[in-house]
């Protein structure tokens, strides 16, 4: 008997030492997945803030008033300081990584003091616009090694705690790929350091508020999980998991998902009138078999189907074999930028994988539009007179402050770069430039 007890406790007291071993793994395996996320994260974040200060550069370049050109360099100062502590946050103490921070940080500095100095009175001059140029083609540059380093480690699915261990034991032989690629970075910006020797560096509405048009009676969770089951194209067999959000929420919501073999979908529709706000399919997309322009005919067929009503289309890309399109309201012929939907249309079958409408539901209503003040003769001259124009609308915009103004809307090329400039219709102020994106550059062809 008393053998019986002592095998007993033995099993217990094995059996105890065995699952806390498994917790300490876990707990060890949930810290290495916590710095690993963190990692991708500051990295993926770096390559975007370099993304966006190469184009707002581009648009520095583009803008003919002071008035603009002052906040601008403000934002690429904030960028620049967005995308040191990116830096920051990477496994790359024990590798020199020095001359790229002082090139961001150069940049910093010049936009600075260019942007709390009175342009009015004291306007760039030829050595701070070549300066300009400069830096758009070098952050350009830098921007497109960091998005090749990006594309690999995606495609290969590398590790960042890979990268620690690596320069930790600094193993000469080791071939990591991470680490290659930011020392070639690093080579690139040496170079910048002499051509700037001489330069002047050495010396839509995202405001937040209350949903405006959500018409409809109030639905209940099954009335939502039907809806859900139409809008994400699901037979009655599929599972759905609905969800409500609780007290405080800017707006009440059903939040909808569900997982099919190798699919997922997630749909949030508010309760007020059961409207789409933001839809999501993730999903393999096969073969191509439909065009850009044939997808883009289904997402006009998709906005009839959720009733949203005199859409005009603003943008079309191709990303892979997805279609991404986004649509302005359009008022008696005037386009409404505060009121806009994104979709996403596989072109393998014409499913709809994403769509993005919050902005919409919170800002749509029918606007009383002045007439302008001013001709479009008189607006185009208020155009930097190095730009090419090609088209010409009236839209409404927010402008800086959040408030809706009436403008001309010109899209035009300078040094074969395509630029959205947006003028005042009232008096002329030349409110917002934007950069276009250009055509996306295969980086799986580079490596």
């Amino acid at each position: 008997m008393l053998r019986w007890i002592l095998v007993g406790v033995l099993t217990l007291g094995i059996a105890g030492v065995g699952f806390w071993g498994y917790q300490e793994h876990q707990e060890k395996n949930a810290v290495l997945i916590q710095a690993e996320n963190n990692y991708q994260r500051a990295f993926h974040e770096l390559s975007y803030h370099m993304d966006l200060m190469h184009d707002k550069i581009g648009t520095a370049l583009a803008m003919n008033s002071r008035e603009s050109l002052s906040p601008q360099m403000v934002e690429i100062w904030r960028l620049t300081s967005e995308a040191v502590s990116d830096v920051g946050q990477l496994p790359l103490t024990l590798m020199p990584f020095n001359k790229t921070e002082e090139f961001l940080s150069n940049i910093g500095d010049f936009t600075y003091k260019t942007a709390v100095r009175d342009l009015q009175n004291e306007p760039l001059n030829d050595q701070e616009i070549k300066t300009l140029k400069n830096l758009y083609e070098q952050s350009g540059e830098l921007k497109d090694e960091l998005r090749q380093v990006q594309h690999t480690v995606l495609d290969e699915n590398l590790r960042w705690m890979d990268v620690q261990l690596a320069l930790a034991q600094q193993d000469e032989q080791s071939d990591n790929t991470i680490v290659d690629g930011f020392k070639t970075v690093e080579k690139k910006v040496e170079g910048y350091a002499e051509s700037n020797a001489d330069s002047a560096l050495t010396g839509t509405s995202s405001e937040e508020h209350e949903y405006q048009n959500l018409p409809g009676q109030k639905i209940s969770q099954e009335e939502a999980a039907e809806k859900g089951r139409q809008l994400l194209s699901m037979d009655n067999k599929g599972d759905l998991n609905v969800t409500e959000t609780g007290d405080g929420a800017d707006v009440p919501i059903y939040s909808i998902s569900y997982q099919n073999d190798n699919k997922n979908g997630y749909l949030d529709i508010t309760k007020q009138g059961g409207h789409p706000l933001t839809l999501l399919v993730n999903r393999d997309v096969q073969k191509q078999n439909i065009s850009l322009n044939k997808g883009l005919e289904k997402a006009k067929d998709y906005l009839k189907q959720f009733n949203f009503e005199d859409m005009e289309v603003l943008t079309s890309n191709q990303y892979d074999n997805v279609g991404v399109y986004s649509f302005l309201y359009n008022q008696d012929g005037v386009r409404i930028y505060s009121d806009a939907i994104e979709m996403k249309v596989a072109l393998d079958n014409s499913e709809l994988l994403g769509l993005t409408a919050r902005n919409y539901f919170m800002n749509h209503k029918e606007r009383e539009i002045p007439e302008p003040e001013l001709s479009i003769e008189e607006a185009k001259e208020k155009v930097n007179p190095d730009v090419e124009i090609n088209e010409d609308y009236m839209a409404v915009i927010d402008n800086d402050v959040g408030e809706e103004v009436l403008v001309y809307e010109f899209l035009g090329v300078l040094d074969n770069e395509t630029y959205r400039i947006f003028i005042n219709a009232m008096d002329g102020t030349e409110e917002k430039v934007e950069k276009l994106g250009g055509t996306e550059i295969n980086y799986a062809s580079n490596s």
